[in-house]
């Protein structure tokens, strides 16, 4: 059955179809139609007609929305992880474990939809404010465009959807031409609710087509997650809209020497670098142990990494699956050959099959090396000694990324040292820096982006304050 896209909330055909396949074996998880510039055209337009009655929509309304598609997903989850694995080739336990985010995330949307109410100041701090209160609340700034990579087509489509349906803010969402399936199964739920005509759209154009969504001066916010180029390409093309850029990074972990149990920081390494393929932008991909626990700690994560079961991502004993596409995997490989050549050492992993790449694990690679310097999105990870924890925090510093970090430490000193020290959006002591709360802000500085995610951050982000001030009060 092909699927339909959606135009402000119906769904559409067209004449044009695309097929979707499965990076593992090449088989068909879907066809959808492909929007029309007509159909383009008619999500926008509806998006900037409807755009005052979305933002008076009552909280009740907005909230219950989001309540039905969070219950819907719960309810449906086994289909949709389904899904997910046949358009992304995602193991189907990552899969399952992205649905059961997804309806957090809409839960949680629907939670600060019900307490996006503003606040009160009083103004007689001076004697010309004397009588005067201010409300200052936060007003949508108008209709959304969302743009979202394939790593995951549902939970990252629900970051952009789920705040903008909480806020009142149409939404024009562009899903990924890898994995559209999923975003236009949500169009399916979403439709059930009684949201207005034109508060959401669904169009799995082409990427070229982005340019002219981006530029269409009546959508004045635009959220993308995806590489870099395009990133900040989007918001030089566009300075006079709010702009709110992902853009990933090449996550570091610390192992401090104080860290005792290097088994379980071996573990979470292994299973965070290598889950999903790396195709997370907070994988783990550079690991600086300092030179007290570094060969244990390199001995462990070998024997966990060598354990990890590679196949049929639909299988669940299968815990790394194939990247999106051969080309990918091309990619990575060639990034590996050019690290060993630069004087690396291949300790496991490097070869490829088809799409997927055996999990991979480097030591001694120059800090040139693209493994290194740049966002792999595989699964590769180096390992290197550091003398000091010091020296560890500057060369996580060292990098044009800064997304997540993690630091393994017991030491409360050192926590907040690191805290205070490492350039990037999060630090999670304890832990490696792929663990990610889903309604927490969540976001980069330097090339990782702008702007943050997380349904309370995002609703901010999505809106602007507007001020009305009370006069002739007896304060």
């Amino acid at each position: 059955m092909t699927a339909a896209f959606w135009v402000a909330g119906k769904p559409r055909t067209s004449e044009e179809t695309v097929v979707v396949r499965h990076s593992f074996d090449g088989s068909e998880a879907g066809a959808h139609f492909v929007p029309s510039t007509v159909d383009t055209e008619e999500a926008v337009r509806a998006a900037h007609e409807v755009r005052a009655e979305a933002a008076a929509l009552p909280a009740h309304v907005r909230a219950a929305a989001l309540d039905h598609v969070s219950r819907t997903l719960a309810d449906r989850s086994a289909e949709l992880a389904d899904l997910i694995t046949a358009e992304s080739a995602k193991p189907i336990n990552w899969a399952r474990a992205e649905v059961g985010r997804a309806v957090s995330v809409f839960r949680w949307a629907a939670e600060e939809a019900r307490r996006f109410s503003g606040e009160l100041q009083r103004l007689d701090t001076d004697p010309g404010g004397t009588g005067r209160m201010a409300l200052v609340r936060r007003v949508p700034r108008g209709p959304v465009l969302g743009i979202t990579p394939f790593n995951f087509p549902l939970n990252l489509v629900a970051h952009k959807v789920a705040p903008a349906i909480a806020v009142g803010a149409p939404i024009v969402l562009k899903p990924a031409p890898a994995t559209p399936l999923t975003a236009l199964a949500l169009g399916e739920i979403l439709a059930e609710t009684d949201l207005p005509a034109g508060s959401w759209s669904i169009l799995p154009v082409p990427n070229e087509a982005a340019a002219g969504l981006v530029a269409d001066p009546r959508l004045p916010v635009v959220s993308f997650t995806g590489s870099v180029p395009v990133g900040w390409g989007i918001r030089d093309s566009v300075p006079r809209k709010h702009v709110a850029l992902e853009l990933g990074g090449n996550a570091a972990v610390l192992v401090c020497p104080d860290w005792t149990d290097l088994d379980y920081a071996a573990q979470r390494i292994a299973t965070f670098a290598m889950y999903q393929a790396g195709q997370s932008c907070i994988s783990v991909q550079r690991v600086y142990a300092h030179a007290d626990v570094f060969p244990e700690l390199t001995d462990r994560v070998l024997a966990h990494v060598r354990a990890l079961g590679t196949g049929d991502p639909r299988s669940p004993h299968t815990e790394v699956g194939p990247m999106i596409n051969v080309a990918a995997a091309e990619r990575v490989e060639s990034w590996v050959s050019q690290a060993v050549a630069a004087g690396g050492n291949l300790l496991t992993g490097g070869a490829r099959d088809g799409a997927t790449l055996a999990p991979t694990v480097l030591t001694g690679v120059p800090e040139a090396a693209a493994v290194l310097a740049d966002e792999v999105f595989g699964p590769v990870v180096t390992l290197n000694p550091v003398s000091s924890v010091d020296e560890g925090l500057r060369r996580i510093n060292d990098s044009r990324f800064g997304l997540q970090a993690g630091v393994f430490t017991r030491d409360l000193a050192t926590a907040f040292d690191a805290s205070a020290r490492l350039d990037v959006g999060g630090v999670v002591v304890g832990d490696v820096p792929s663990f990610r709360a889903d309604q927490a802000p969540y976001g980069g500085v330097k090339d990782s982006g702008v702007g943050r995610e997380g349904p309370a951050a995002a609703m901010e982000d999505f809106t602007e304050p507007r001020v009305t001030v009370l006069t002739g009060l007896p304060l």
